[in-house]
């Protein structure tokens, strides 16, 4: 997928290059970012400055407090630290409190690439190392104590401080990756911290240059060609070093007390029950104005929400629900204005991917996309059974993993909706490969006959051995709610269908996420949804250094990582995806993991619901849409 990227000019209009020079510039820009750069037509762009619908004497209304949207989360949020938290839903509040330097056009499609605080793309130099970043003016964080009373003014110091703190050590970071070996002289700074138990956040750093307090200049170590979409990651947002230190538990995480610039802000929490949100009403004059595709969907979210001023919605409350069939029913007694429909209860409410008559006729809003996610199983190769890289422990996790049958899980779990997976890079993300064939397919006559080979022999109950004799299990973890049960019981037949005893550990998902990380669990299903739509993103899952970050499964195999090093220095292009190939070929090879699918995402929304349409990379469109009172 090819990345548009609209340059932010004065009243959204696109002006024109100057220049066959400028035109050169532009494209230049364009290719070390590995995106394409449209410059022959005029682009709408969600801009400060746009030109808004209304008058000084009849100004356009803005978060007005008697719309209040209502939606929920699955599963219960872990805190709002940018930096502190893992999970989707906990970002997705971190996404509309904080703000990072870029954002994405809500309606683009391929995805674009727009300026959030930022005040237009960043101007790259020609060797692609040195990036020089220019914020908007006037931008405000929320009132708080921590700033006494006075107006604080957001600059590039706190992206400086949020860059820092995010690599600290001890805040433990789980987004570290996203920094590791790019800026000159980060890296130094946290060995040294390491080494003296104590990170300074005053120190200077070579790459860093804080030109003025809107102008940010950073030195990479090599050109890095994700770096504007990293910058558009929830776990870049600037926090205000105030509020960390006024706030901050031992670790030095704030997860209980978000004050960002965003247009919301948390007004309640009640943990693992509710979060209650109201728009900042200081937020600055933002107006919606965005260009959508030809289609009469986005013909009519343009027509019901352009010029409107940002945001529309005054009170978000979000609900958490975690039993499937429950959170249905809030949403058919019209308790909830949105809710994500979950593959199990699919039937109830689709038919051939789209809704049933007696929905249609309640006018209830369907949006459906395939996620850019994987959906991926893991065997933790630190496990003294079923981790290691000899030829035994190979062939056991292969013979696991061609067992299992991933349609039956689709069908089963999902009922359907998803679509099964032969690459790690899933639709819709650069990279991508839909002619790869995988040469790990279901197979469990082979499975079983793999684990003859290698001496995994039954006993007389039925169950094997270790090559030594020795009787064992997988530890398999899921989640508490029914999902989790149904994932276990799918899970149950592929193991005995090989003779491998298997015990279920029921845990909530913040348990899970925690344990994961320190590598302290045996296997369980992961999926990974797009931070960014590059095939980086998913390629990082399985990379070494990445352990105790995003790298679940705790795998390390040297051929792989040297590969994935190589991969960094390279733009998306033929040259990365022949590495991407075989990357992928060494992940089959070596079985640490079994590839699953990317889901369908159904959301679904009441009448009242206005311009919403599920975007393939932010977490929420809250920001974006409207609810009609009258409704």
């Amino acid at each position: 997928m090819n990345f548009n990227v609209s340059f932010k000019q004065k009243h959204s209009l696109f002006v024109p290059p100057r220049s066959a020079l400028e035109a050169l510039q532009r494209r230049t820009i364009a290719a070390l970012l590995g995106l394409t750069l449209c410059v022959s037509a005029p682009m709408a762009v969600f801009a400060q400055d746009a030109k808004a619908t209304g008058s000084a004497t009849n100004p356009p209304t803005f978060a007005d407090p008697s719309k209040v949207f209502r939606t929920i989360f699955p599963v219960a949020e872990t805190g709002f630290d940018p930096i502190g938290v893992r999970d989707t839903y906990s970002h997705a509040i971190v996404e509309v409190v904080f703000e990072r330097l870029y954002g994405y056009d809500y309606l683009a499609s391929p995805a674009k690439i727009i300026p959030q605080t930022a005040d237009g793309l960043p101007d790259i130099s020609p060797d692609g190392k040195t990036f020089t970043i220019k914020l908007k003016k006037g931008i405000l964080f929320t009132e708080d104590d921590a700033f006494k009373g006075k107006k604080r003014e957001l600059t590039v110091n706190d992206y400086v401080y949020s860059i820092k703190r995010l690599m600290d050590p001890r805040t433990a970071s789980a987004h570290s990756w996203l920094f590791e070996q790019k800026i000159i002289g980060l890296d130094d700074l946290v060995a040294k911290a390491k080494k003296t138990g104590k990170f300074d956040y005053d120190a200077k750093i070579p790459g860093i240059e804080v030109l003025d307090k809107y102008t940010l200049r950073l030195h990479l170590l090599r050109p890095d060609f994700n770096l504007t979409m990293i910058f558009s990651h929830p776990a870049t947002s600037a926090v205000a070093r105030e509020v960390v230190e006024k706030y901050q538990d031992q670790q030095g995480l704030v997860m209980a007390n978000p004050v960002g610039t965003g247009p919301f802000k948390v007004t309640e929490w009640v943990r693992g029950s509710k979060i209650v949100l109201d728009a900042n009403q200081n937020y600055r004059p933002v107006y919606w104005n965005f260009q959508g595709g030809n289609n009469s969907e986005d013909q009519k979210i343009t027509a019901a929400m352009q010029g409107k001023r940002l945001p529309q919605i005054g009170r978000i409350i979000v609900s958490d629900i975690l039993e499937d069939q429950s959170r249905l029913l809030a949403f058919q007694k019209d308790e909830v204005d949105q809710f994500q429909l979950y593959g199990g209860l699919a039937p109830q409410v689709l038919r051939d991917g789209k809704l049933k008559p007696e929905f249609q006729q309640k006018g209830i809003q369907l949006s459906r996309i395939v996620d850019p996610e994987l959906t991926v199983y893991y065997w933790n190769m630190r496990d003294p059974v079923f981790g290691g890289l000899s030829k035994e422990k190979i062939a056991l996790r292969r013979a696991i993993a061609m067992a299992h049958n991933v349609d039956d899980e689709n069908r089963i779990v999902e009922n359907g909706e998803a679509v099964p997976l032969e690459y790690p890079i899933p639709p819709g993300v650069v990279g991508h490969d839909p002619q790869y064939k995988s040469s790990i397919q279901y197979d469990p006559v082979a499975a079983n006959a793999l684990l003859d080979k290698f001496g995994y022999k039954r006993g007389a109950d039925g169950y094997r051995n270790l090559p030594d004799g020795k009787p064992f299990q997988i530890n398999y973890t899921s989640q508490t709610e029914s999902r989790g049960h149904l994932q276990a019981e799918v899970w149950k037949k592929t193991y005995d269908s090989i003779g491998i005893r298997m015990n279920v550990d029921f845990r909530p998902f913040a348990e899970i996420l925690k344990a994961e990380k320190d590598c302290h669990l045996t296997q369980r299903i992961s999926p990974w949804i797009a931070d960014y739509p590059d095939g980086d993103n998913f390629m990082q899952l399985f990379y070494g250094a990445n352990i105790h970050l995003n790298n679940n499964g705790c795998v390390a195999i040297p051929e792989y990582d040297q590969l994935y090093e190589q991969s960094l220095k390279l733009p998306a292009g033929p040259e990365r995806d022949l590495l991407y190939h075989k990357m992928a070929r060494i992940m089959e090879v070596y079985s640490a993991q079994r590839l699953g699918y990317a889901r369908y995402r159904n959301m679904l929304s009441q009448p009242r619901v206005i311009g919403f349409k599920k975007h393939p990379v932010m977490l929420t469109e809250w920001m974006f849409i409207d609810i009609d009172k009258n409704k």
